[in-house]
């Protein structure tokens, strides 16, 4: 059952089993709003288990480009297109969020972005190869990020 992230009353819905849930939902209704701002598009979330193929796509960049997989529980995704770009985001029980953004007409602007909720360690997966840069956020405090260009077509 898809869910429309409310970034005026901060909900932990769907994200109840993460340790981080609160912090996971200020990082899930900041995205909401930078949707809602910049595209005047709702930013709607599926849980994961009703979204293989958006897992697989985004699993399938993170394998080829940089050999990453996961190991913790995938909660939710999005997956939506505004304007000639596609965006798809999966976000984790630990606390991360991981989204890929990629223009259908500019090879150039493609890239995997990765989001550390507020007061998360960076990932093993992550760890020492990538530099995270902080922002600060009304609803999700301070989180840290990162990101990598896309190479190859997807």
């Amino acid at each position: 059952m898809s869910y429309i992230v409310d970034f005026k009353k901060v909900s932990t819905a769907g994200l109840e089993s993460s340790p981080a849930a609160e912090a996971l939902a200020g990082l899930r209704a900041n995205e909401a709003r930078y949707f809602m701002n910049k595209y005047k598009h709702e930013f709607t979330v599926v849980p994961a288990r009703e979204s293989q193929e958006t897992l697989d796509y985004v699993n399938r960049i993170l394998k080829e480009e940089r050999d990453i997989a996961f190991a913790a529980k995938p909660l939710e995704t999005s997956r939506l297109q505004v304007e000639n770009i596609k965006f798809a985001y999966i976000f984790y029980e630990d606390g991360l969020g991981v989204n890929v953004m990629y223009t259908l007409d500019d090879p150039k602007k493609r890239a995997v972005g990765f989001k550390l909720s507020e007061g998360m360690e960076v990932p093993k997966e992550l760890e020492g190869k990538f530099k995270f840069a902080r922002q600060k956020s009304k609803l999700a405090g301070t989180i840290r990020g990162s990101y990598f260009v896309i190479k190859g077509e997807y």
